[in-house]
């Protein structure tokens, strides 16, 4: 029975306050400002590149004339961050044939062959504090 009150009295000091990030994400090489630019932080591979049904994704929506994202409280980590201009303003990466027709980029700018870039490829670590970082934007078509 000791135990049992030894652990209720331990765990509420093991908590503490989860250390968060400020990210700036400097968008670059937008061809117009039609539209809405759509940006998306996981943490979750398996939800990369496209973090929709991620429950944990951070998310942004702008204007396209926009050249400027901030996410404040992030929890400190490892994310992968993936941009799109969506020029019609239709809510979705719009292709022909598997090929986006409207622009897309990555957190650390992979250069693009065939498909989304892995995780690991351009995930980056989020410290505590203010990180600022930039995206430069794609159009293959």
């Amino acid at each position: 029975m000791r135990r049992s009150a030894l652990v209720a009295v331990a765990v509420p000091l093991l908590s503490a306050a989860t250390p968060t990030a400020t990210v700036e994400v400097d968008l670059t090489a937008l061809r117009n400002s039609h539209g809405t630019i759509h940006a998306c932080m996981t943490r979750n591979p398996a939800f990369f590149p496209n973090c929709k049904k991620d429950p944990e994704a951070l998310k942004q929506s702008v204007p396209a004339d926009v050249r400027r994202l901030e996410f404040t409280g992030v929890p400190v980590g490892r994310y992968a961050l993936s941009v799109f201009h969506d020029e019609n303003a239709n809510q979705k990466l719009d292709t022909l044939v598997g090929i986006p027709k409207e622009g897309f980029g990555f957190s650390r700018n992979p250069v693009i062959r065939f498909g989304p870039p892995r995780f690991d490829k351009v995930s980056i670590e989020l410290p505590s504090g203010f990180t600022r970082t930039s995206v430069r934007m794609q159009y293959l078509l």
